[in-house]
């Protein structure tokens, strides 16, 4: 499978002007000292046709500085990229037209107009034709099941609503690969699964190359064929997945709203339990434990007002992999 997205011994350093005490006011305003920070240090990926990546770290990894570098947005200090066979830097507008993007929840949506009328706009800023608008916005209206307010204005959508039109408004114009940087941040349960599902979907039926960034473990779990892991500028971990998860994804939290009180809570697959009138917490170890039978033994065993299940903090993995990896 050929190469989408080629990365090799990528570099940016920020140079940043600071205070010196020692100095005087004129000093340190004609001769600054400078502070270097590398915030992409010497790192090389490549990223295949139709892939799924999670790129993922704390902040100040260095994610966000990497993806600006991929999509022409800022320059690097040194190394070469090639994104669908094009230099983001040199071939900039080329690129725009084969990737799509949504970063940090910036609505790139009209906030006073229907989205329909930003569906219109991008897709002549994308230069297509007035039938092909209308046959594509179709198609993600229908994916994306948008039909009920392509007529609202934007700033009258909730987030879940907004985040699917932002996404789909990214998809418009075909690209081969698409950014997403927390496209499920401040979503409810219900709309991320439904955002992750049309996801899988679309890139599967138009073997579109992701590459996202989110601080949600649940986001890579079901969007993501691979995870790269960086730290200060570096990439520490670059494996499947599936292998990622069953070394660090192995413990899922609940949370029980039981209809009488949780004096007395026992559950032999639950571990680290907490009880608080009707209200029990717990964590289930997934390498000894089948998720779905312990829910059916509590289920079987107490009758249930309200049943809430997560995944680790993704900062809790990714501590455990540094630790792994000093």
């Amino acid at each position: 499978m050929a190469a989408h997205i080629v990365v090799s011994d990528l570099v940016k350093t920020f140079h940043t002007p600071v205070k010196n005490s020692e100095k005087g006011m004129w000093a340190n305003f004609f001769r600054p000292d400078v502070a270097t920070k590398h915030a992409v240090d010497h790192i090389s990926f490549t990223v295949d046709r139709g892939e799924r990546i999670a790129f993922i770290g704390p902040n100040g990894a260095g994610k966000s500085t990497t993806i600006k570098m991929m999509t022409g947005i800022l320059h690097p200090t040194s190394g070469s990229i090639r994104v669908a066979g094009l230099d983001p830097q040199g071939d900039r507008r080329a690129l725009a037209f084969k990737i799509g993007t949504l970063f940090g929840q910036r609505s790139q949506l009209i906030a006073n107009l229907p989205v329909t009328d930003s569906f219109e706009l991008f897709g002549a800023m994308y230069e297509l034709k007035p039938s092909t608008i209308k046959r594509r916005t179709r198609e993600l209206v229908e994916a994306f099941e948008l039909e009920a307010f392509m007529n609202r204005p934007v700033r009258k959508l909730s987030l879940g609503e907004r985040m699917r039109c932002e996404i789909a408004t990214s998809l418009l114009h075909k690209p081969e690969i698409i950014f997403l940087d927390e496209p499920t941040i401040g979503l409810d349960v219900v709309a991320k699964q439904s955002l992750r599902k049309v996801l899988n979907r679309m890139c599967a039926d138009e073997g579109v190359t992701l590459f996202l960034t989110s601080h949600d473990a649940g986001d890579i779990e079901a969007l993501c064929d691979r995870t790269i892991i960086v730290n200060h500028g570096k990439i520490i971990i670059d494996e499947h997945t599936d292998a990622l998860r069953q070394r660090y994804f192995t413990v899922k939290h609940v949370r029980a709203e039981l209809e009488g009180s949780a004096k007395g809570f026992t559950l032999p697959s639950a571990k680290n339990i907490r009880i608080d009138g009707n209200t029990v917490t717990f964590t289930i170890d997934t390498t000894k434990h089948d998720v779905n039978t312990a829910i059916a033994e509590l289920l079987k065993s107490y009758s249930i007002i309200d049943l809430d299940m997560a995944n680790t903090e993704l900062e809790e993995i990714i501590a455990s992999v540094y630790a792994a990896h000093r």
